[in-house]
């Protein structure tokens, strides 16, 4: 049985050992690789870019002056199979400072010997180009231990003795002096080549006036040649401008008359229809409603006289009615009385002087409220008399005249009825 082994890409990983003793090893950047138990070794080594800063103090030149350089390389592992083989070979196991010690180390003593080939001047005055000697010689022994020199540059150069400072003041100094030099000399020059400028500018601004001169002559006279022309062309164009401005009043004016024109008839035919819309409006508010009004008060009039004439119709329907009722009820009545009179004067003849009789006994309470009523509304009727007897006397002659009024009126004769004999005879 094993594992599955993976590291990223800023690391390789190395697998070596396996079965029957074999020696083969197997490179794997950023990815996996499977290992057995017991028989096969994982092992891995950084890819990733160190940074070194390579310093020689005091070291003599190629002149003898001691001086010391500073730089800074970045390098790192490559990851070529066989490359990476080599380095696996050197550095497998160490630590990422154990492997920058030896590279440092190297890069240092490579940049020792460069330097006692080369003068101070060269050195600080071209470190570009000596940095690039460093990378080339250093270059093949770094590469044979897998290591690839990204970049390497000179950082810092400096002395204890002070040449670099004198060897810059001399220098400045030489610098100063051919400044001056250059600056007198350019002076000079500038003066004799502001004077050829000078003498060449009045030549040439002579010409040029001269030229201007002639230019402004000559424009002077196609001026004037122009001017003419304009005016001869102004007064032309004026003149048409005249003639074609009145004929284009004059189809102005026609235009304003035609359009006067239409606008009269526009006005006529406007004042038409203001007339047509008074009409209308006169007969829409004056004789319409005054139509209307005519026409309600007929439909009024007509309304009334048609009430009148069947409220008539119904009051004569009514009395028509109530007279017929009235008749038949009369009608009948008459003939209810004729049947009653009819049977009275059966019963009259069959009962005789008995009936008559009835009939007058059955009135006198009638006849008394008559004669009676004139004495109802007197509240006290005294009968003055001396003796107490004479009341009785006349009461009793009051009777005995009671028949022969009733005879007198009615033909009845009371006295040959016995009842009211001894009523009216108490005597008898």
């Amino acid at each position: 049985m094993g594992n599955c082994h993976t590291v990223g890409p800023n690391e390789a990983l190395v697998v070596s050992g396996g079965c029957c003793g074999s020696d083969e090893k197997g490179y794997t950047v950023g990815g996996w690789a499977w290992a057995w138990w017991l028989i096969t070794d994982i092992q891995k080594i950084t890819l990733e870019i160190m940074t070194l800063q390579p310093k020689c103090e005091d070291v003599e030149t190629a002149e003898g002056v001691a001086i010391t350089v500073t730089g800074v390389a970045q390098v790192k592992v490559m990851t070529e199979n066989e490359l990476l083989g080599y380095a696996c070979e050197q550095f497998l196991g160490k630590t990422v400072a154990e492997i920058k010690s030896v590279i440092l180390q190297t890069l240092e003593g490579h940049l020792r010997s460069i330097l006692g080939t080369l003068t101070v001047e060269q050195i600080y005055q071209d470190r570009d180009q000596f940095a690039k000697l460093v990378r080339e010689v250093a270059a093949p022994d770094v590469g044979r231990m897998g290591i690839e020199i990204l970049s390497f540059t000179i950082k810092d150069v400096y002395d204890k003795v002070d040449y670099l400072s004198s060897l810059g003041k001399s220098q400045t100094a030489a610098v100063q002096r051919d400044a001056d030099i250059g600056v007198a000399e350019a002076e000079r020059d500038a003066g004799i080549r502001e004077a050829e400028c000078k003498k060449e500018m009045m030549d040439i601004k002579f010409q040029a006036d001269t030229r201007m001169a002639d230019s402004k002559r000559e424009l002077e006279m196609q001026k004037a040649a122009f001017n003419q022309e304009v005016n001869t062309k102004k007064a032309e164009a004026q003149l048409a401008y005249e003639l074609q401005a009145a004929k284009e009043q004059q189809k102005i004016r026609l235009e304003e008359i035609e359009i006067e024109v239409v606008q009269r008839k526009k006005q006529i035919a406007i004042e038409e229809k203001e007339i047509l819309r008074t009409d209308k409006e006169l007969i829409a508010t004056v004789r319409r409603p005054a139509e209307a009004e005519a026409y309600k008060m007929e439909q009024l009039a007509e309304a009334k006289k048609m009430k009148k004439v069947l409220t008539a119709q119904a009051e004569a329907e009514k009395i028509k009615r109530i007279g017929e009722a009235e008749a038949g009820s009369i009608e009948v009545v008459g003939k209810a009385e004729a049947e009653k009179m009819r049977l009275k004067a059966e019963a009259y003849q069959q009962y005789g002087e008995a009936a008559k009789i009835a009939l007058v006994l059955e009135a006198l309470p009638k006849i008394a409220e008559k004669v009676a009523a004139p004495l109802s509304r007197t509240s006290e009727i005294v009968i003055l008399s001396g003796d107490g007897g004479r009341v009785t006397g006349e009461v009793n002659r009051l009777l005995a005249e009671l028949p022969v009024s009733v005879n007198a009126l009615t033909g009845v004769d009371l006295s040959k009825i016995p009842l009211l004999q001894k009523l009216t005879n108490p005597q008898a």
